[in-house]
């Protein structure tokens, strides 16, 4: 999760700002790039354990190793919770001590591989000595909920208390979950409602690729991706398909107005959280913030409150990707060249929009329900999920070919879609292939799991 904004401490006072600021995220295509973020489950090798904060095999001491690679470390009060690049990457902490790189803005995913294999590399270097590893998956698979340790964090404080108000799965989706996910540009506000509609609507087929969370505390859990399906009883008011994204005069301000419905969590001042869980950024706005009495927002309050709704696709000043389990190495590199082959190429967007073309609100919210549990054999407008993932993929291919950005060796980005088109392929999910092994060689037991998907 992002730490706090920065911005420029104008005071907000009236909702057109806010508009203001959404529009500031359009660029041009030149100047289109490609972030990718994938989190980590750390773990003691010899028993399969997450790790702690502090003590000499923690999270901490990760980060501490990690500073001899060049990374400044960034603290709350004196506690060290991430660390950062002046490229504008950096590691941080979810709640339950997942390690997460938020990747630099980059213009080829071969950059983007690049970046991701160096990560690991550090990490290996690092965490191997210690006899640490760091799973690729979407769920934690043996743990329980309580087993997991909490990080010093202050905006995880707040969320913890307030999350069991609001779902039943909020600190489940804290505590247990990895993802995959990759930020993307737009040029004006009608590419901005292209892009998010057909990411929006095609979602839940990447869910479906990447699925890979069908264990929970050692257990098959009848999902394929459990981690979705968390979304679903996580709070409602933050969290779905937006239904709005796909109506008549859909465009940045309707989406201010979405999140200016959207309850706040936290206010950042003077280095510490201030806990405004359930209150209203409308009354922040208007200087009746009850725990800021006639104190007014600033533009970073409101990038703060952007990263505090959690829909499929969310809007910032550039769209982000929500819907992958998190993957082991290959599948990593996989995500931004599926969205970046759809989304940045005018034909290929144009083939996405007439993919998701015939699809209504009903359709899409079936999708999104059915594949948590039926992966690549869902259905949606008469056909499985599995033909339409690799029309998408067929898609997301040109896409990429067209975008010609090759490496030393003379291949473009499309070489990374080629573990997805195995997948499509084949019609099993990376849980399906987990479950036979859970039920074959791995004596009905998950800890093989944490050897076979560490990266």
């Amino acid at each position: 999760m992002s730490g706090p904004a920065k911005g420029t401490g104008e005071p907000i006072t009236d909702r057109r700002q806010l508009i203001d600021y959404m529009f500031t995220g359009c660029r041009p295509p030149a100047e289109w790039r490609i972030g990718t973020e994938h989190e980590r489950f750390a773990f003691t090798k010899e028993d399969c354990r997450p790790l702690p904060y502090e003590g000499e095999r923690g999270v901490r001491a990760i980060l501490e190793g990690l500073q001899r690679f060049g990374w400044e470390p960034v603290n709350e009060g004196e506690t060290l919770i991430a660390l950062k690049r002046a490229n504008n990457s950096s590691i941080t902490l979810e709640p339950g001590g997942q390690l997460e790189l938020s990747g630099a803005p980059l213009e080829t995913i071969h950059q983007t591989c690049t970046e991701v294999t160096n990560h690991h590399r550090q990490v290996d270097e690092v965490a191997g000595p210690l006899g640490i590893a760091l799973l690729g998956m979407g769920f934690q698979p043996k743990w329980r909920r309580e087993d997991v340790p909490w990080m010093p964090k202050g905006r995880y404080r707040i969320m913890k208390a307030y999350m069991p108000k609001v779902g039943s799965l909020g600190l489940d989706m804290m505590l247990r979950t990895c993802t995959v996910q990759v930020n993307l540009d737009f040029s004006s506000e009608r590419d901005m409602v292209r892009k998010f509609r057909a990411s929006l609507a095609l979602q839940p087929v990447a869910t479906a690729l990447w699925a890979s969370s069908p264990f929970t505390e050692g257990k098959p859990n009848g999902f394929l991706s459990y981690r979705s399906h968390i979304w679903t009883d996580t709070d409602p008011a933050r969290c779905g398909m937006l239904p709005f994204v796909f109506e008549d005069g859909m465009g940045f301000e309707r989406y201010v107005d979405y999140m200016l419905d959207v309850p706040m969590y936290f206010v950042y001042r003077d280095g510490r959280y201030i806990d405004a869980s359930g209150l209203s950024f409308r009354d922040f706005m208007a200087g009746k913030l009850a725990v800021l009495p006639g104190e007014f927002p600033t533009d970073a309050d409101w990038a703060d409150h952007l990263t505090t709704a959690f829909p499929e696709v969310r809007l910032k000043r550039y769209l982000e990707m929500r819907g992958a389990d998190g993957g082991p190495w290959g599948r990593l590199c996989a995500l931004p060249a599926l969205w970046t082959g759809l989304l940045y190429t005018p034909a290929s967007l144009d083939a996405a929009m007439d993919l998701i073309g015939e699809w209504g609100e009903s359709e899409r919210e079936s999708l999104r329900r059915d594949v948590p549990k039926l992966g690549l054999k869902a259905m949606v407008g008469g056909r499985a999920v599995r033909e339409v993932a690799l029309d998408m993929l067929d898609i997301a291919r040109e896409g990429l070919r067209l975008r010609a950005r090759l490496n030393f060796e003379g291949s473009d980005e499309s070489i990374f879609l080629k573990p997805l088109f195995e997948i499509a392929e084949s019609g099993k999910t990376p849980a399906e292939e987990m479950l036979e092994s859970f039920h074959g060689r791995w004596g009905g037991r998950v800890d093989p799991a944490f050897a076979e998907h560490a990266n």
